[in-house]
């Protein structure tokens, strides 16, 4: 991977912005975290892993902001929960910090100091364990593979490495792999401008293709697989990921052709039952009626633009996390993953209290 899109600066974060992307390459520095928070929340930052870790990082700045008790931290850990509803990782940093907020005020610790600590444990973590999803899921490939991908869930949306891309670049670190067809990822374009960009700034091979055209791609036989991020897994293996995911899901299906969803233990929500009770986040009508200062969709024409569509559990073939492949039935082997990651952990060494 030859790019870094967040960057712990010792007091700021530094995101690569992807909304400037493919074009600009142009970094921008949050030194508080209502401006983590709006990164967040304008997408300059994207992907669920990734909105996590800003988030994390976000409650560094608060306590380098002169934060010192539960009371003061409550307003960025609000604002910053209150940004992207669906990501499920947002939350899990979320409370990751805040149990090391109050380990820290158990233990005298110096507030700063042990947040950012976590902080950098949670970055440096999402990366070992999208390398770990993607030796796993590179071994479900085989050699010469033409993989299919949705929406971007690459470096860009992680820590580094990614969860789909992540078993990308594993596979093509093997050679097993021929060809990347990208979905162009309607309305917002992640496909087109993100994963292409990452791809092809790495020297992975890239296609990119419009969304309707991807049954027409299978069915003329030039896809062998179809590896997908996610945003959330409900404990019954349901997944949520970028509207259009489903699409491709039943598409797969039709084709007789697998898909492969990649996600950390992170995304693993065993707390919410099925899909249907993940939200949906609404994203601006102005992302399908205009294009920049162009006018796309008549005047006082509704618009509905939902971020995040479901796949039912019965469309995935597979889901690829950092401690292996979990095939059907899900509902067991993911509470056995998040038992693992548990376990794992708790094993994890802390660093002195006052270090």
């Amino acid at each position: 991977m030859s790019f870094s899109p967040i960057v712990w600066r010792g007091d700021a974060v530094v995101l690569l912005d992807q909304r400037r992307l493919p074009a600009e390459e142009i970094y921008v520095a949050c030194g508080t975290w209502p401006e983590a928070a709006t990164a967040i929340r304008d997408m300059l930052v994207r992907g669920a892993p990734a909105i996590g870790i800003t988030a994390a990082w976000g409650l560094v700045l608060a306590a380098q902001a002169g934060a010192r008790d539960v009371d003061a931290f409550e307003p960025a850990f609000a604002g910053l929960a209150a940004t992207r509803p669906t990501a499920v990782n947002l939350f899990w940093a979320l409370d990751r910090m805040r149990a090391c907020l109050h380990a820290a005020l158990a233990s005298g610790a110096p507030l700063a100091a042990a947040l950012e600590r976590e902080a950098q444990a949670i970055q440096d973590e999402d990366r070992a364990m999208c390398e770990a999803m993607g030796a796993h899921g590179a071994a479900l490939l085989p050699p010469g593979a033409r993989v299919l991908t949705h929406c971007n869930a690459g470096a860009l949306a992680t820590g580094g490495h990614g969860t789909a891309l992540g078993v990308i670049r594993s596979a093509h670190a093997l050679g097993h792999l021929a060809q990347v067809y990208a979905d162009e990822t309607r309305p917002y374009l992640q496909g087109a401008r993100l994963t292409a960009w990452e791809l092809a700034h790495d020297g992975i091979p890239v296609t990119v293709l419009p969304d309707g055209a991807a049954g027409h791609l299978m069915r003329l036989g030039r896809v062998d697989a179809a590896i997908v991020g996610t945003d959330r897994i409900a404990a019954n293996g349901d997944v949520a990921n970028k509207i259009g995911t489903y699409t491709v899901a039943v598409l797969c299906r039709a084709h007789g052709i697998p898909f492969y969803v990649a996600g950390p233990t992170s995304t693993l929500d065993l707390a919410t039952s099925t899909g249907a009770d993940i939200p949906i986040e609404q994203r601006p009508a102005a992302e399908l009626t205009h294009l920049g200062e162009r006018q796309l969709v008549p005047t006082g024409v509704p618009v509905w633009n939902p971020g995040f569509d479901i796949t039912p559990a019965e469309l995935v073939t597979a889901i690829i996390t950092e401690h292996g492949i979990i095939r059907p039935p899900f509902r067991e082997g993911l509470a056995a993953h998040v038992h693992q990651a548990g376990q794992a952990a708790r094993r994890r060494p802390s660093a002195p209290s006052g270090a």
